[in-house]
């Protein structure tokens, strides 16, 4: 299955990737189009405003020279000094207008035309001041020989002619560059009209592809979900095989526990209990042997002392008293001699509950267990064992005030609890083990009441 979605992964990695390359190469695109259309319109505008600027200097010049001259005209008539404005406004302005058109027309072909009609314009702003001048003085001759001769207005009139071909001029470089800029324009509308249309059918592309990706995945999804529910029930088929074997092999080790301990009771205790009967027979035919007695009555505590360990052992195998006495007086019994043993204080709190045999046996097995454990590694000077049902469970709980430890460092090759906890959970209960190191050990058994109480 894992080698099946490589495949899958290395494409949509690959197909994202291009996906992302395609749009940033697209984006570049529109951009460098845009770009370049603000480039060649904002140039031809940029131009434009020049010619403009050229047109309106050459159009002042022709009307500075105009309005000068009609007001010099007027002021010959009236004599009124209110009529030079014009003449005053011309002789201030007139240098700056011509030197801006001399530099716009600079190393062009148009610089000596430029250059003669500003030459023109000065001896006809000079002629119109030097007719005013003399008119000023009283010189009437002189001011008349110039107004009737035809120099000022030859001088006039070449200066018209060379602001009409400059005007038409301009208006033919404007034309052009209102056509670049429409031009650009134009291309850069059609360039992002067809780098548009160029995404979107890469988007549609894409959203196919990706469409495609989608649905192998989905069934990849479903693949995979039901590989996982195929081995979700494999696992639950063997997990209930082996709780299953758990169960008998419980159930074998108590029956052949049972089996010895019947052995024991039966073939074991029969020849112990004879030969101390023998032994107490041969006792009263001896009493006048010397020494015989002392022998004879080591001979009957060792043998009372095999029929002690004979029936411990069959306790430990098969305890009698909770076959015959049930499941409180057992763990009575049992915490009883384990105190009598190890010396350590118990307090037991045992309520009487309904169990059936097998719910009865792993209750037992854990007290047994639990207390063993103590014994061997808790250090402990108090144990206290609970027995009760609360909120539809039977609880057991064994609490010792021993050193403690960490239940995650507990290394393999520890079984006893291990297989306690098994059984029961094979019985439907639950098994926990709390501590820590200097706090104690709290062993916690719970089996649901319903099954406590089939018996």
């Amino acid at each position: 299955m894992l080698r099946h979605l490589d495949p899958w992964l290395e494409g949509a990695t690959r197909n994202r990737g291009l996906a992302v390359a395609c749009a940033a190469l697209a984006a570049a695109a529109v951009m460098g189009v845009s770009e370049a259309a603000f480039r060649g319109a904002d140039q031809a505008l940029n131009q434009a405003a020049a010619r403009h600027a050229a047109r309106d200097d050459s159009l002042r010049l022709r009307e500075l020279l105009t309005n000068a001259e009609t007001a010099q005209r007027g002021f010959l008539l009236t004599g009124r000094a209110d009529y030079l404005a014009p003449v005053q406004q011309a002789e201030r302005d007139l240098p700056e207008v011509l030197k801006r058109l001399r530099g716009q027309y600079e190393s062009s072909e148009w610089e000596a035309l430029v250059a003669d009609a500003t030459r023109r314009a000065n001896e006809k702003l000079s002629e119109l001041l030097l007719v005013v001048q003399l008119y000023r003085e009283g010189n009437e001759p002189a001011w008349q020989g110039l107004v009737e001769s035809d120099i000022g207005r030859e001088k006039m009139q070449a200066v018209r002619d060379a602001v009409a071909q400059l005007d038409r001029h301009e208006l033919a470089q404007i034309a052009r560059e209102r056509e670049a800029v429409t031009r650009s324009l134009t291309y850069g509308r059609l360039g992002v009209h067809g780098l548009t249309l160029l995404s979107l059918f890469g988007l549609a592309v894409f959203l196919h592809r990706n469409e495609a990706l989608h649905r192998s995945r989905r069934e990849h999804a479903q693949e995979l979900a039901l590989e996982r529910d195929r081995l979700d029930r494999e696992v639950a088929r063997r997990t209930a095989e082996l709780t299953e074997l758990a169960r008998h092999l419980q159930s074998v080790r108590e029956d052949e526990r049972a089996h010895l301990a019947r052995e024991l009771h039966d073939e074991l205790g029969a020849l112990l209990t004879a030969a101390k009967l023998d032994v107490a027979r041969i006792r009263r035919m001896t009493k006048a042997v010397p020494d015989i007695g002392e022998r004879l009555g080591h001979m009957s505590e060792l043998l009372d002392q095999g029929i002690a360990l004979k029936r411990r052992i069959i306790e430990d195998l098969r305890p009698s008293a909770l076959s015959n006495l049930g499941l409180v007086p057992a763990l009575e019994i049992l915490t009883q001699e384990f105190s009598q043993r190890s010396g350590l204080q118990l307090s037991l709190e045992l309520a009487d509950v309904a169990t059936d045999e097998n719910g009865k046996l792993a209750l037992y097995r854990l007290v047994q267990e639990a207390l063993t454990n103590v014994l061997r590694h808790a250090k402990a000077k108090h144990v206290r064992v609970s027995l009760a049902e609360a909120d539809g469970w039977l609880q057991l709980h064994i609490r010792d005030d021993g050193q403690g430890f960490k239940p995650d460092a507990v290394g393999a090759g520890h079984h006893g609890l291990l297989g306690m906890r098994y059984r029961i959970e094979s019985l439907g209960g639950t098994l926990q083990l709390l501590s820590a190191p200097g706090r104690g050990t709290l062993v916690l058994a719970r089996l649901p009441a319903a099954r406590a109480e089939a018996g």
